[in-house]
């Protein structure tokens, strides 16, 4: 219902990618020791869609999806993924 309600207004996934901007995340880490499970930019998402009355997204979890849908590249730089998603999100833009 929440978000047949939103997408009255634009699309869900144009707000979604408001939060980054349009596009990806990109990150620089080099240890896994250095990765977030939460930043300011999904406490910021989660809070907002908790406001308007999802449920069952905390800060973690948001995170969680940004990185999966590819909203976020949080991929080590020595890992063979990093380069590749890299160039994907520059499409994006």
């Amino acid at each position: 219902r929440i978000w047949l309600e939103m997408e009255e207004t634009g699309s869900f996934s144009d707000y979604l990618w408001s939060y980054v901007d349009g596009k990806p995340l990109q990150s620089k880490l080099t240890d896994m020791r250095d990765m977030p499970t939460q930043t300011d930019m999904s406490l910021k998402l989660s809070k907002d869609l908790r406001k308007r009355g999802f449920n069952f997204c905390g800060p973690v979890i948001v995170y969680a999806f940004c990185q999966a849908v590819g909203m976020v590249n949080d991929h080590l730089v020595g890992c063979h993924c990093h380069k590749k998603c890299l160039t994907l999100g520059k499409k994006k833009s």
